[in-house]
């Protein structure tokens, strides 16, 4: 009798399995920026990007409320950490802010240039680290004391 009743459940609880539809996940795409501007970045620096006030519109838009608000309660606090880890221990780094540019230009100290399209960042922030002669680095924002060691120091 135990047998038959868990082999029924068995193939009772198979079959809802299968008339669970399957959802596909969502991969949403960050929005375009709104503008097409560059920001050139000659000099030792930490950039910060953000998306400006339309573009967080439209990336409010397209996300559940509690989904929203988390990216921008990370990005904030993420940011924020990072700033002040800089202003402490890194003074010497220029802090540079964008949100109404689309583009990067870095420019080497042998004046070759890197360009990022900032559209093509699915985060909805991030910092990119620069020191005139390597190449720029996304970096890890919850890791920044660590990344800027590793990157300024190499």
């Amino acid at each position: 009798m135990l047998t038959s009743s868990c082999s029924e459940n068995y193939e009772k609880n198979n079959k809802q399995k299968e008339e669970i539809p399957k959802r596909k996940p969502s991969n949403i795409k960050k929005p375009a920026s709104s503008f097409n501007d560059t920001i050139k970045v000659t000099v030792k620096s930490a950039v910060f990007y953000s998306p400006d006030s339309l573009q967080m519109e439209k990336i409010k838009a397209v996300n559940e409320k509690a989904i929203f608000d988390m990216l921008t309660h990370n990005c904030y606090y993420q940011m924020e950490n990072a700033r002040i880890e800089l202003k402490k221990y890194w003074p010497q780094i220029h802090i540079v802010e964008v949100s109404m540019a689309r583009y990067l230009i870095f420019i080497k100290a042998n004046e070759s240039k890197i360009c990022i399209d900032l559209n093509n960042k699915n985060d909805i922030c991030g910092l990119f680290l620069f020191d005139g002669k390597k190449d720029p680095v996304l970096v890890d924002m919850p890791n920044i004391d660590t990344e800027l060691g590793f990157y300024f120091k190499k």
